[in-house]
C-alpha cells in the first residue's frame, strides 16, 4: 500500500509532516529534501503514493510534478491538475 509505504519512510526519519503551500508545484524531489530524506526512496514512495491518491484536492498531489516543472499524470487527469494549478495560482 503506497500511503503506508510513505508513512513508514517518514516515520523513521522522525519526519511529522511537510508543508505543501497552496499556489505552488513541487516535485517529488523536493517534497524529499524539505523532508530532509536522503536518497529516491521518499521521492518514489511520494510518486506512489498520488498515483493511488483517492482523494484528490484533500491531498494536494495534484501540486507534484516533473523535474522539469511539467505537469504529469493524474489519476483526475491533466487537463484537471493544470486547471487546479491555474486555480490556486490566481487565489
Amino acid at each position: 500500500m503506497p500511503v503506508k509505504k510513505l508513512r513508514e519512510l517518514l516515520d523513521s526519519h522522525r519526519v511529522q509532516y511537510v508543508s505543501i503551500v497552496v499556489s505552488r508545484a513541487y516535485t517529488a524531489q523536493e517534497i524529499a529534501a524539505f523532508a530532509h530524506v536522503p536518497g529516491r526512496e521518499l521521492a518514489k514512495a511520494v510518486v506512489q503514493t498520488c498515483a493511488a491518491n483517492a482523494l484528490a484536492v484533500a491531498i494536494p498531489c495534484h501540486r507534484v510534478v516533473r523535474n522539469d516543472g511539467g505537469l504529469s499524470r493524474y489519476r483526475w487527469g491533466v487537463e484537471r491538475k493544470r486547471a487546479l494549478l491555474e486555480k490556486e495560482a490566481h487565489a
